[in-house]
């Protein structure tokens, strides 16, 4: 059973830095493609940063040069550094892990139960 646990979430002063984990179990982690969303009240779920098993990393344009996504596969652990924190980063942080399940590109979606960050200005 597919099991995504996100820890590291918490209030931080804009300009600060926090660090958000990961741990998956249930064997989703090794060669899959692993992410980190966040959501806002009235808005959808988006994409935040995401690695490959590569590894090979992309980024919202509004994160980028701030927030490093890194994996430890020995861990099953993905990582999330944030640096220089802005108000509207606040928001609930959700793990991805997403499993390809055929050539054609057809994949589930696996997801944490989220972390709350909050920074405040």
């Amino acid at each position: 059973q597919v099991q995504l646990v996100e820890s590291g979430g918490g209030l931080v002063q804009a300009g600060g830095s926090l660090r958000l984990s990961c741990a998956a179990t249930g064997n989703i982690f090794s060669g899959n493609v692993m992410g980190w969303y966040r959501q806002t009240p009235g808005k959808q779920r988006e994409l935040v940063a995401i690695i490959t098993s590569g590894p090979r990393t992309n980024y919202a344009d509004s994160v980028k040069g701030r927030f490093t996504i890194s994996r430890d596969n020995a861990k099953n652990t993905v990582y999330l550094q944030m640096n220089s924190l802005k108000p509207e980063d606040t928001g609930v942080y959700y793990c991805n892990a997403r499993k390809m399940i055929t050539v054609e590109g057809a994949y589930v979606d696996y997801w944490g139960q989220g972390t709350q960050v909050t920074v405040s200005s």
